[in-house]
């Protein structure tokens, strides 16, 4: 079972019993919301509210979930799934942002992570690596000339023997 964090939501409604005169501001403070004439305190980041009432609830996030900063959301948001040839990391606190693996390159980017990767060519017998294969680039083979001759592993090609 999951820590629950509990906070009483008073707000404007103690001062009305108590007999006090209360201004209702437009805004709450940093880290709350408004409900009805009443500020309340925001779930902290990793945790959503599951409860409302007069108190405020707060449960952790579960697995595979996250919210990322104070919020008043009964929902944590679902993390972003990773394609293969790609590393994630995802917390109660953060999304996961998609990295390339080595050995891949990003075939399909969004917004600061990879949504899908592949693996890079390798280059075939007849050919050499112009330009080695990065996290945005896949690798170059380019052909031999006439008269020399690869394994598809070299970064250039090597004259036949005579």
């Amino acid at each position: 079972m999951g820590i629950l964090i509990l906070t009483i939501c008073f707000g404007l409604s103690v001062a009305t019993l108590v007999g006090q005169s209360a201004m209702v501001s437009a805004t709450c403070p940093p880290n709350e919301y408004r409900r009805g004439l009443e500020c309340c305190p925001s779930c902290p980041a990793g945790r959503n509210h599951i409860y409302e009432l007069l108190i405020t609830k707060c449960s952790r996030c579960p697995g595979g979930t996250f919210q990322a900063g104070y919020n008043e959301l009964k929902q944590c948001s679902t993390c972003t799934k990773c394609d293969a040839g790609t590393s994630k990391s995802c917390s109660s606190t953060s999304d996961a942002v998609c990295e390339v693996l080595d050995g891949f390159f990003c075939s399909d980017s969004n917004g600061g992570g990879c949504r899908a990767a592949q693996r890079h060519t390798v280059c075939s017998p007849g050919q050499y690596i112009g330009q080695r294969g990065t996290a945005d680039k896949d690798t170059e083979c380019l052909h031999c000339t006439d008269g020399t001759f690869s394994d598809g592993t070299s970064t250039s090609c090597q004259n036949h023997t005579k």
